[in-house]
């Protein structure tokens, strides 16, 4: 399957904006919650926290990915002190 890439620079800003709308929805559910630690009663020994940490460690993983491609493309300023 071929993978969809922004086609422009307001498709690039709508998919980020999707991605920090998801997270920032997720965040919202994650101050509701009692017990993290506590299973889901539909799933099968999932929790809240096992879902964000497996969302942190995702998203962290696209992140490295991101810089990595900027770096080689000559478009990451880095600073040097």
């Amino acid at each position: 399957m071929k993978e969809a890439a922004p086609t422009d620079k307001a498709a690039w800003n709508e998919s980020i904006g999707k991605i920090q709308s998801d997270l920032n929805a997720f965040i919202e559910c994650l101050q509701h919650v009692d017990d993290v630690y506590a299973p889901f009663k539909h799933g099968s020994g999932q929790s809240w926290l096992r879902e964000a940490l497996v969302l942190f460690d995702h998203n962290s993983y696209h992140l490295g990915e991101i810089i990595a491609l900027r770096r080689l493309l000559g478009n990451w300023k880095s600073e040097v002190r």
